[in-house]
């Protein structure tokens, strides 16, 4: 197994996996050189490391590859623990930089390898499997660079602008009229997001997240963009 402390490596694992399958909670050994998915988001992201470094990294137990199971909440928790978190306007310009959206209460999140251009190789959705697409448009938390890896910036800078006004699970409940209008699509689509009272809640996140899986779009409960133009309100 290769051992190069280079974080391109993990580009160069990652493409070659392009097109294998997405299963949301799957899991993937990181010892096994040979894996050719399912893939969820985080085990592709931690399996593509350990290939390309030995280093475990965003799963636990962190010193059994065998044992290792892969979550973006283990991603959090590694890049807090280790100060390794940096701006996306950073990870974008990093080859083989992660891009992470931490998982809210109860929610999925997400996590995909930057390829220091703008673009993103990951392990996507259930309708379009592993992916080279692009972080435009979405939103992310923060980048990390894993400790013990050799990183890159590009001189140039990436464009990047957040999306704006995402509807998501908050400390303080989410509510008005665009939520109602969300409730009443997913119920009318057979998804049950419990009452249609303008608050977005964890019900109704939830029925977003099998929205999103039965849609092929990232599971994560949180309405952007691509969302609401799934559910026709875009």
């Amino acid at each position: 197994m290769p051992r190069s402390k280079t974080a391109t490596k993990i580009l160069t694992i990652a493409e070659a996996h392009i097109g294998e399958a997405y299963v949301l909670g799957a899991r993937a050994p990181l010892s096994n050189s040979r894996w050719k998915g399912p893939w969820d988001c985080a085990e592709f992201a931690s399996w593509c490391l350990y290939q390309s470094s030995g280093i475990i990294y965003g799963a636990e137990p962190d010193t059994d590859p065998m044992l290792a199971d892969a979550y973006t909440g283990f991603w959090a928790k590694h890049a807090t623990r280790d100060d390794a978190k940096i701006s996306i306007d950073e990870a974008l310009r990093i080859a083989g930089a992660l891009l992470l959206r931490v998982p809210q209460t109860d929610r999925t999140g997400h996590i995909a390898i930057s390829d220091g251009k703008g673009g993103t190789i990951e392990a996507h959705s259930s309708k379009r499997g592993v992916i080279a697409t692009t972080a435009a448009d979405r939103r992310w938390d923060y980048g990390v660079l894993v400790p013990g890896l050799d990183y890159n910036m590009a001189d140039s800078p990436v464009a990047y602008e957040p999306p704006i006004d995402i509807i998501r699970v908050t400390r303080v409940l989410m509510r008005g009229p665009r939520v109602k209008k969300i409730q009443k699509a997913l119920s009318d689509l057979g998804y049950a997001t419990g009452r249609i009272d303008g608050i977005y809640g964890p019900q109704t996140a939830h029925a977003v997240t099998l929205f999103q899986n039965d849609r092929g779009l990232v599971a994560d409960g949180e309405v952007g963009p691509v969302t609401l133009q799934a559910l026709g309100l875009g």
